[in-house]
Parts: structure tokens; C-alpha cells; sequence
């Protein structure tokens, strides 16, 4: 089954729209508690840095019953050092931003934290793809 949002951005009221769609359907499917959970969060973490810093974005959604895959693919200004953005707590975020409680640094370590696989490729000036699986065990 395969579902696909757009992220809208610097709308914060509609980030999580994807998240919420795709446990509602895992949770009809039938799937484990704790892997809708980790499906759940790695994907909002995701949808949240969209609206961050990409201006919004896609997510496309593979659920089958091994695995969830998750495809995040935005046009933003990309990252431009991976390896300082992968760490706890280091974030870009405007203060504003800040100030809504977002921002604080984990998005993309806990999407790697709560994923099986983690693939982040980025272009400075171009935009960011992550690719998320997280499997049914």
C-alpha cells in the first residue's frame, strides 16, 4: 500500500497531518503497538523538519507487511554539513521557531533513533531526501 502527502510549510497546525494519517491506517492494519510508535515519531520528526527548514515538502509511504518504508523528499536549502546536523541537540532553527517549542535539535536524531535504516542524502541549494524503513518484528 503505498500513500503520499505534501507537506505543507511554515505551518506548524498542519505538521503531523501525514504521521497521524499513516498510524491511523497502520493501527486499521493491524500492526504492532510499538512499531506504529516508532513509525509514528520518525515520520512527525520528519514532517516538522520540513516545515522548519524546507518550506514543506513529500512524503511518500510504502507500508507492506515486513516493513514500512518512508520517503521524505524536500527543496530547501539542504544541509550542508551532515554529520554536525546528526548530533543531539544541534539545530538552525530561527528563534521564532524556537520560541513554539520546535527546534530544539532531535529531528534528525531520532528519526535515525526510532528507523531500522536511515539513509539522509542533502545539496546544498537543491534539498534533502531521507529514506526511513522500519520493520514489522
Amino acid at each position: 500500500m503505498t500513500l503520499n502527502f505534501v507537506v505543507p510549510g511554515d505551518d506548524f497546525t498542519r505538521a503531523g497531518e501525514a504521521s497521524g494519517a499513516v498510524k491511523q491506517k497502520m493501527k486499521q492494519l493491524g500492526f504492532p503497538s510499538d512499531v506504529i510508535r516508532k513509525v509514528s515519531i520518525a515520520l512527525y520528526e520528519g514532517e516538522i523538519n520540513m516545515v522548519i527548514h524546507a518550506g514543506g515538502g513529500q512524503v511518500d509511504v510504502e507500508i507492506s507487511q515486513d516493513a514500512i518504508d518512508l520517503v521524505l523528499t524536500d527543496h530547501g536549502p539542504g544541509i550542508a554539513d551532515i554529520e554536525q546536523a546528526m548530533q543531539d541537540g544541534f539545530s538552525t532553527a530561527p528563534d521564532h521557531v524556537r520560541d513554539l517549542g520546535f527546534g530544539a535539535g532531535m529531528g534528525l536524531p531520532n528519526m535515525k533513533k526510532y528507523s531500522d535504516e536511515f539513509h539522509l542524502e542533502s545539496e546544498v541549494g537543491v534539498g534533502t531526501t531521507v529514506r526511513m524503513r522500519i520493520y514489522n518484528h
